[in-house]
């Protein structure tokens, strides 16, 4: 969840990722109409390292580079799958627009408990 309601999708492919397009005024509706904020697409490299993707056509940002509510909304569901995490995942985001941040989400694997997201971002 992390605060707000995000879809999650799992790519097989980190090119798959690479190749993300999408019309900005038909992803806000598609977003509007399902309730969400962001999708969070992502690709595993390993149990613990994400490459994500994070549209946000709902607040008219065709992609954000570093999303810590979307990272914090991966983690709990691959927490509540049983995800083989070790209590951390590092998620790398914004890499295919230019602006590559790196986010870290500390969790344990009791569902409904915190998820800590920290990290860094590109510098303004």
């Amino acid at each position: 969840h992390g605060g707000a309601d995000h879809l999650v999708l799992a790519l097989r492919s980190r090119a798959l990722l690479a190749a993300m397009r999408y019309d900005l005024d038909a992803g806000r509706a598609f977003m509007r109409e399902l309730g969400i904020v962001t999708v969070v697409l992502a690709w595993a490299e390993s149990p613990t390292l994400f490459h994500t993707r994070n549209p946000f056509a709902a607040g008219g940002v065709y992609e954000d580079p570093a999303t810590g509510a979307g990272t914090a909304a991966l983690a709990g569901y691959l927490r509540d799958i049983g995800w083989p995490h070790g209590g951390q995942i590092d998620v790398v985001q914004g890499e295919d627009m230019g602006m590559r941040s790196r986010l870290r989400a500390s969790f344990d694997s009791t569902p409904g408990t915190s998820i800590r997201v920290s990290g860094t971002a590109r510098s303004l």
